[in-house]
């Protein structure tokens, strides 16, 4: 299966690194009487994306718009004392050194929708906190748990939001089979949760009301933008696979698995 090009430069080629051409293994008087139905579909390819990135960088707007009026020092408090009583409750000090924190999506906007892997989560961790969180307010409370779990010696998996990559959005804890898995109206935790936190009734039941007709403003135009953004989504997809069908008759894939066998022999010679 083709795909665009990727282009990895070395840093110091010839010493360490090498270029790798993989370029030679197209049929380039094939591909000549296609030049231009393959700019049109790089173009229009390029087009949706852009396009995809809009919308979404707008829902995202729109949504820390709605966390900033919700995220209060109070609610902060609230999130903070009870992320203590859980690791009081759930973690236990092992004298070991300081776990360590690795990063993996379990959430993502893609061209089927907004999906979320909760099914990973179920099947590393036995215990689900599920965090009922309509507005982004549960991220601080999520790097206090995972804080208290790795100076207690546990390594933890921090999930980011896909829409704000800086934020944590689940927290897998696999040696102690616990995890904090964030649900949201749009997304909800499908399975039977160990624990729930409503997270949404730590904010302030005044803000709520005063900001209760622009919220709702929010969630609704957000919404239609992240539907919008995965239709982009969807049609950058369909113009990939054309660009696909155009370029894999004329590729020289026994070549390119040649080239693949050589560089894997000489990488493992090295070990």
């Amino acid at each position: 299966m083709e795909t665009l090009s990727h282009v990895i430069e070395p840093k110091l080629p010839g010493a360490v690194e090498s270029y790798v051409d993989l370029g030679r293994f197209y049929d380039r008087e094939g591909l000549e009487p296609l030049r231009e139905e393959l700019s049109a579909a790089m173009d229009g390819y390029k087009g949706h994306y852009k396009r995809a990135y809009r919308c979404l960088t707008a829902a995202a707007q729109l949504a820390e718009d709605s966390r900033a009026l919700l995220l209060t020092p109070a609610l902060e408090a609230k999130a903070l004392k009870r992320a203590r009583g859980i690791l009081g409750r759930e973690i236990k000090k092992t004298g070991r050194q300081s776990g360590r924190a690795v990063q993996r999506f379990l959430s993502g906007i893609t061209c089927q929708g907004a999906i979320c892997r909760f099914d990973t989560a179920d099947t590393l961790c036995r215990r689900v906190y599920e965090l009922s969180d309509s507005w982004g307010l549960g991220s601080g409370m999520l790097t206090a748990l995972a804080s208290g779990a790795m100076s207690a010696g546990y390594d933890v998996i921090l999930c980011p939001s896909p829409l704000f990559p800086e934020r944590a959005e689940h927290l897998l804890i696999p040696e102690q089979s616990l995890a904090f898995l964030t649900s949201t109206p749009a997304l909800s935790y499908p399975g039977r949760p160990y624990r729930r936190i409503r997270l949404d009734a730590m904010a302030d039941e005044e803000l709520l009301r005063k900001y209760k007709a622009r919220l709702k403003f929010s969630r609704k135009v957000q919404a239609a933008l992240l539907e919008e953004g995965v239709e982009a989504l969807a049609q950058a997809k369909a113009v990939h696979d054309r660009l696909e069908a155009l370029y894999n008759p004329h590729v020289d894939f026994d070549g390119v698995y040649r080239q693949a066998d050589e560089l894997s022999r000489a990488l493992l010679a090295l070990t």
